[in-house]
């Protein structure tokens, strides 16, 4: 069922998507990257801070949440030089779902605009839609 409730979803056939590790999800402006404790908890250990020091450096309080912080320029504090991420197996719920998000998936053309900035969207594996809303829900 569509993801706003009311008849087949545009994507009920699926959608295909690989991630190529390109950082071009984590680059430029336009948002915030939402970090629970727990993941900050995770992302300190693996970049061998201590939590503290991680948050000093990397994480900022929004009346929204605890977001990360980004380098001036909209792009991740957690990537590389490569413009890889430094935790990919552990980063964020956020961007975990990637390309898998509302805003994506509210109609075929927002897929498409979301596509001409990931090379990974329309490549790989087909999910289905089952699995699209799972991971929707928050049952990655």
């Amino acid at each position: 069922m569509a993801a706003g409730g009311v008849g087949a979803a545009w994507y009920s056939e699926g959608l295909a998507f690989s991630c190529l590790g390109c950082g071009d999800c984590c680059r430029g402006p336009g948002g915030y990257v939402w970090v629970s404790e727990e993941e900050a908890g995770k992302i300190a250990s693996a970049l061998d801070l201590r939590p503290e020091v991680f948050a000093a450096k990397m994480l900022r309080m929004t009346i929204s949440g605890l977001a990360l912080v980004d380098d001036g320029k909209g792009d991740c504090p957690l990537l590389d030089s490569d413009s890889r991420c430094r935790v990919y197996p552990v980063r964020p719920f956020q961007c975990r779902t990637w390309p898998w998000w509302g805003e994506n998936l509210a109609s075929r053309r927002r897929w498409d605009e979301a596509a001409a900035r990931c090379p990974g969207m329309n490549r790989g594996p087909i999910r289905p839609e089952r699995a699209i809303e799972a991971v929707m829900a928050g049952e990655l």
